[in-house]
């Protein structure tokens, strides 16, 4: 059986869901697979435990799209971003530094969501748009392009015929190596525990980075769970001191972060199961192919440093998004894939770079070399003009 659509999106995930959403509303026919049905519910096997902090940027985007309105009340407002460098011979802080988004914006630098719960509401609004197919359960097989459109093969067995194929299936992406395009991998031997915590000591809306060795371990506000402040946490290790960790047992597993996050919070008290994943840095040699635009994780993997990975993937989604606006009757000619590639291949380097250069500094071991550490980012803050820039960058602002 052969179907058509303007556009066939693959991927389910946050980057996939949204990218339908925002495409469904704007008009277009839109059928979005994935071959793992969403996990919406947080204490089940398979939930991702993980959070995404939207930026401000994406604000405007998910209010757009029909999805702000579900989210807001679910979301934890980030209006302070501390970093922390602990890396004395004890684990306490040294440094302290926190970047205010009054000093850029009457709003917040972001909100945080956690991931299961993304999926839970965004799956229910594409509910809500009669121009949207999604297809839980169902991956992508065969992909075969010509100048006018492009054919995708179905695990069910069906084909699509469309205009545009949107790959957004992470970062082994079937549609991007049926496109031929190759991508740049850096591995850093790292792996992050994600999990969620409650604590005596309120986060008062900060997002803490702390910095040591081995990667940062980040707090980052959720709304109270079982009426006490809580946060979720991304710590990142050297692959086997992460695996040790993920083994110790839940008392000792708690007393080992608590000392982890220097004791600011207080007692750290497990508030989920814990997950575990590789950290590595990727980019596409190329943003499109015939018919085909990759995004998300089929475009680019960062290691989570300051929230950028899931707000690059909707830098990706608004730049598509408008091109697509621009040119209805046809979003998939080469062309416009073209000027999308140029859009945003030059600004994803930069921050693939960027990140990779926080994310080794982060790793440091020698003591010299984290002292360095501290002192670059007490002269970073001191300069008032940088440290804006900075945080501007950050936001993805020009």
């Amino acid at each position: 059986m052969t179907e058509s659509c303007d556009i066939l999106i693959s991927g389910g995930g946050i980057a996939g869901l949204t990218a339908a959403a925002a495409f469904g509303a704007a008009g277009f026919d839109v059928i979005c697979v994935d071959p793992a049905p969403p996990i919406t519910e947080r204490d089940v096997d398979g939930s991702d435990l993980r959070t995404t902090a939207f930026l401000q940027p994406a604000q405007a985007l998910l209010e757009q799209c029909g999805l702000w309105a579900r989210l807001a009340d679910h979301a934890a407002p980030l209006q302070i971003m501390r970093i922390v460098d602990a890396g004395g011979e004890i684990p306490e802080p040294r440094v302290v530094r926190d970047f205010s988004a009054s000093d850029i914006s009457e709003k917040p630098f972001g909100w945080n969501l956690p991931n299961w719960l993304l999926r839970r509401e965004m799956v229910a609004r594409l509910a809500d748009l009669s121009n949207v197919d999604f297809r839980p359960g169902t991956g992508t097989t065969s992909l075969f392009t010509r100048e006018t459109e492009a054919r995708v093969g179905l695990s069910d067995g069906s084909r699509i015929r469309c205009k545009l194929v949107v790959a957004a299936d992470g970062r082994n992406s079937p549609m991007r190596q049926a496109a031929g395009i190759t991508v740049r991998t850096t591995r850093y031997g790292q792996k992050a525990l994600a999990f969620a915590v409650t604590h005596p000591i309120a986060h008062e809306y900060v997002s803490t980075e702390i910095h040591r060795s081995g990667g940062p371990f980040t707090l980052v506000p959720l709304p109270d769970w079982q009426g006490q402040p809580s946060s979720a946490i991304v710590w990142m290790e050297r692959g086997p001191k992460a695996l040790e960790f993920l083994n110790l047992e839940p008392h000792a597993f708690e007393a080992a972060m608590t000392e982890r996050s220097c004791g600011l919070f207080g007692p750290l008290k497990l508030a989920s199961r814990r997950t575990i994943w590789p950290i590595i840095s990727q980019s596409a040699e190329r943003l499109s192919g015939e018919r085909i635009a990759l995004m998300a994780e089929a475009a680019h993997v960062v290691p989570p440093i300051g929230a950028q990975g899931l707000n690059m993937s909707l830098g990706d989604l608004r730049a598509l998004l408008d091109l697509a606006a621009a040119h209805r009757d046809d979003p998939g000619t080469a062309p416009i894939l073209d000027q999308y590639h140029r859009a945003r291949h030059s600004e994803i380097e930069l921050r693939v770079k960027g990140i990779d250069l926080l994310n080794r500094a982060s790793m440091m071991e020698a003591r010299p070399l984290r002292d360095a550490r501290a002192m670059g980012l007490n002269a970073l803050y001191s300069l008032a003009p940088v440290r804006k820039t900075l945080m501007q960058m950050g936001l993805g602002v020009k």
